[in-house]
């Protein structure tokens, strides 16, 4: 029995029932990673013996009659940039390339019962698109070798696609769970802001940052949210807003439900195969008895200005700790400390990650901050304003999750080219919206996923239409 495809709402029953173990289950996701990630490098670090004994440990727990978390003995792989105390986190960065942490991430304790396989490629510090600017090597699309997976959680979406995890953890900034679940054909959930605590996530742009499961079912992303969902004291932006049962609505259906279709997303440069499943999705949730109307965002056309000055200023504060100092890199030989400190951070930080700390210090120099920065922070507000106007009208929004789509390998060079593949992603984020991309077929024999935004805190709406989409288009496996 091939148990690695299996989703891991099925698998927990199985486990539950004592007719497979956590170990054999484990084993045969770690024969996968062997089997395929050199190719595909969607792993920077492989936890074998770590995964085995956690998994031993469950099943020798489960014999006993304890009770155990319903995800126990599920294989699930992190993403690089979400602390693992006593195992190196390296967000993909030659800065923090043998960091071990001295304290685990939240999410981490919560899923302490779920065997870790591994610690998964990212771009670099989570800034990208695409998992090409990783220090260590690009992540390669399960679907198309030649391609991209997406970013930056694209590791983790290309482990859950290609079998070698079950279930993963990514973070999303922009877009960067849901962008790379649309490419590689899984599930992507970007919780509401506050509804995840990001202890323990290393910081990109602290306003907008969370963490969020990725899976091959959307009922597996309402089991993970379950599991890591709740106020954690230790984050100051955790919410106390009570955790809801994710799972007991997901299957009512979508009758009588209004779904936002925001005019704005459809007049953007969508790819004919994107805009063609995305008709079909539309037309899925109308036959199921959903109805579909036109509603406006009206300044979506400044989300994508506003969230690079907005992130770029947050990353140059945040990475401003990676001085050579207290951890990480340190560039040898330096003369004198301002020298080191030049070099510490020349050396260890790569291209992207440096041209968006310099935009972010720029937005943030006196002089520039009441131009760019609290000038951005204000149409920030009006973006979210727009959501708040267009859900007086519907239950949630459905819109593409990118314009594109997976492309080669080194194809797109430009910067300006890859910030457009967050064009459809960024705005939830910028309103601390909860957001879910579910895949809906193939188009050239690629994937493409539409996206779900619905309204604070109101994760359930947006699972319960995905889960209904997910019976019409059936999930997608990698052959």
């Amino acid at each position: 029995m091939e148990l690695y495809r299996k989703p891991a709402h099925e698998l927990s029953k199985l486990l539950a029932k004592k007719e497979i173990s956590a170990r054999e289950l484990t084993g045969q996701v770690l024969e996968q990673i062997e089997l395929k990630d050199k190719e595909l490098g969607a792993f920077i670090t492989v936890t074998a013996e770590k995964a085995l004994e956690t998994a031993r440990e469950v099943d020798e727990k489960r014999a006993k009659g304890e009770e155990l978390p319903l995800l126990a003995g599920i294989p699930l792989a992190l993403k690089d940039n979400i602390c693992t105390k006593g195992l190196r986190t390296t967000c993909a960065s030659k800065m923090l390339e043998n960091y071990q942490p001295p304290y685990s991430a939240t999410v981490v304790e919560k899923l302490s019962q779920l065997p870790l396989v591994g610690k998964t490629n990212l771009d670099e510090f989570a800034m990208g698109a695409s998992t090409e600017t990783s220090f260590f090597k690009p992540t390669r699309n399960p679907w198309d070798r030649e391609r991209v997976a997406g970013g930056s959680s694209g590791g983790s979406a290309a482990a859950v696609a290609a079998g070698e995890a079950v279930v993963a953890l990514g973070t999303d900034t922009g877009g960067s769970i849901r962008q790379p679940a649309a490419f590689c054909g899984v599930v992507g959930l970007k919780p509401t802001y506050g509804r995840v605590s990001r202890y323990g996530a290393v910081a990109f742009a602290s306003s907008m940052d969370q963490i969020g499961p990725i899976t091959r079912s959307v009922e597996d992303a309402a089991l993970m949210l379950q599991e890591i969902a709740g106020e954690d004291p230790r984050d100051a932006a955790s919410s106390r807003e009570p955790v809801a049962d994710y799972t007991s609505g997901l299957k009512q259906g979508v009758a009588g439900m209004k779904i936002g279709i925001p005019k704005e997303y459809l007049a953007l440069d969508l790819d004919p195969s994107v805009r063609q499943r995305f008709d079909e999705a539309c037309k899925a949730l109308e036959d199921a008895g959903a109805s579909c109307i036109e509603v406006s965002l009206p300044h979506t056309e400044y989300a994508a200005a506003v969230y690079y000055i907005v992130a770029c200023g947050e990353a140059s504060s945040n990475l401003a700790r990676f001085d050579g100092v207290r951890f990480g890199y340190r560039a040898p030989d330096s003369p004198d400390t301002t020298t080191m400190y030049s070099n510490t951070r020349g050396e260890g930080f790569g291209f992207e990650v440096k041209k968006r700390i310099l935009l972010g210090t720029f937005a943030l120099s006196s002089g520039q901050y009441d131009l760019y920065y609290s000038k951005a922070q204000k149409v920030r507000r009006l973006v979210a304003d727009d959501f708040k106007n267009a859900f007086t009208k519907c239950d949630c929004l459905l819109a593409p999750t990118t314009t594109m789509l997976p492309f080669k390998i080194g194809e797109i060079e430009s910067l300006s080219g890859q910030y457009e593949l967050d064009l459809c992603t960024i705005p939830a984020n910028l309103a601390g919206l909860p957001a879910l991309s579910v895949p809906v077929g193939l188009s050239q024999g690629l994937p493409v996923g539409v996206q779900l935004v619905g309204k604070h805190f109101d994760e359930e709406t947006i699972l319960k239409v995905g889960w209904a989409l997910e019976q019409c288009f059936g999930p997608m496996e990698v052959k």
